[in-house]
């Protein structure tokens, strides 16, 4: 039976960090797997012949099929075992990874981003329903930012794809990362450990958890929030810069430095995302102590963050010097990161416990869809020759649109529930 907690508590549950820990290292797996494809572009191109648009296609495929998956699954860990949904993803789409290596056509390697959406589309919901369950308002900007700092890392290691894909053959790294998931799923079997927030009685929109409403109707009542549809914009607004570098950032290096495979990989992850690993650790950090001061300590955070971000990524695009653009996505990655690191923690404040992870699933799938309709419309335009340069610009005023949405929001509930 998973244990239960009052909204109350403010001292930190036994096991909570260890949670944590664990669930951060399948956050690096999460990224490490989707995104690995992307550092390697040449090395597959060699061994499957495809345009820049169906290269595109291979994420846009991976992210609207993990979108469309995101509201359901996060239905279902608002009503079952988290822990299960969060192994089996984990165990599934490790399994995917080990056989993407063994595609030998266009229509293979789709087919297993679309299997890698289906499966990675049931962690996410789950896992941050289970982050904020064990975390209340005390540490729990914190405890999600770290959970993104692990993601990081998975972002951050995205180039030794492209080291194995140079050294041996693209899918030698499909079957490490493969294998490394597989194994850290039974370790997950032995540790992790369900817990569920107790609904106040007298909660507005509480509701006994196994009698909840159906699908669209639960999906009805979060979606009548005007502050839950400003969030859906804004972090549909992330989702396009935050896709759109991910995917591209390796091929702009490469083209506008002249930078090989390796080097283009390293610079648009190694140099990149550890300082996202460490901006969405001090995002969270900020955050909690700016909650004690503020009523939208946790929203205030990521704005200052994305203001920072947005001239930062314009700058960077815009010189012709590898080490100020190289500088400058450094800067935005450390900034843009703190509203992924304050996502769930500024739902709370805006939607009730037993709805979360189904509207931090629809969340999800809004991000997702947007970015993956960007990416692919960016692969459209490379067919086309638009710039890059000019795509990470128009970018800084995506993240500023972005500011405004997060301005607007009202919080509901408080800080610690």
């Amino acid at each position: 039976m998973p244990e239960t907690l009052n909204a109350d508590t403010s001292k930190t549950p036994k096991g909570a960090w260890l949670m944590l820990g664990l669930l951060c290292v399948v956050g690096c797996l999460n990224y490490l797997d989707r995104m690995t494809i992307t550092t390697m572009r040449a090395s597959v191109l060699e061994s499957i012949p495809m345009t820049d648009a169906e290269f595109g296609l291979l994420t846009s495929a991976f992210l609207w099929t993990y979108g469309i998956v995101s509201p359901i699954s996060g239905f279902l860990a608002d009503r079952f075992s988290r822990r299960k949904i969060i192994i089996g993803s984990l165990l599934a789409w490790s399994l995917v990874t080990w056989v993407t290596g063994y595609a030998t056509t266009f229509n293979q390697l789709l087919l297993t981003r679309v299997l890698m959406g289906l499966s990675e589309g049931c962690y996410f919901p789950a896992a941050l329903g289970l982050i904020v369950s064990y975390h209340t308002g005390r540490t729990r900007s914190l405890a999600t930012g770290i959970h993104v700092a692990g993601v990081m890392l998975g972002q951050s290691l995205g180039f030794v794809g492209g080291w194995l894909a140079e050294t041996y053959h693209w899918s030698t790294a499909f079957a490490v990362f493969g294998g490394m998931g597989i194994v850290h799923a039974f370790i997950l079997v032995i540790f992790l450990k369900d817990r569920r927030p107790e609904i106040p009685e007298n909660s507005a929109t509480a509701t006994p958890l196994m009698t909840m409403p159906g699908f669209f109707r639960s999906f009805g009542r979060i979606m009548r929030s005007r502050n839950y549809l400003l969030l859906l914009i804004f972090y549909a607004l992330l989702g396009i810069v935050g896709w759109m570098t991910i995917g591209w950032l390796p091929t702009f290096y490469m083209e506008e430095y002249q930078l090989s495979q390796t080097e283009a990989g390293v610079y648009a992850t190694a140099y990149l995302h550890p300082f996202g690993f460490g901006g969405a650790i001090l995002g969270g950090f900020l955050a909690d102590r700016a909650a004690r001061r503020f009523k939208k300590g946790r929203f205030l955070v990521p704005v200052l963050g994305l203001l920072i971000a947005a001239p930062c990524v314009y700058f960077a695009s815009h010189s012709t010097v590898l080490l100020v653009t190289a500088v400058g996505f450094m800067i935005f990655s450390t900034t843009r990161i703190f509203g992924d690191a304050n996502l769930m923690p500024m739902l709370c404040e805006i939607v009730g416990p037993e709805f979360r992870s189904s509207a931090y699933g629809t969340l999800n799938a809004v991000g997702c869809l947007v970015g993956g309709l960007g990416l692919y419309a960016g692969g459209m335009l490379r067919d086309r020759h638009l710039d890059l340069r000019l795509m990470f610009q128009l970018s800084a005023i995506v993240l500023l649109l972005a500011v405004v949405m997060l301005l607007l929001i009202r919080p509901k509930y408080d800080s610690a529930n």
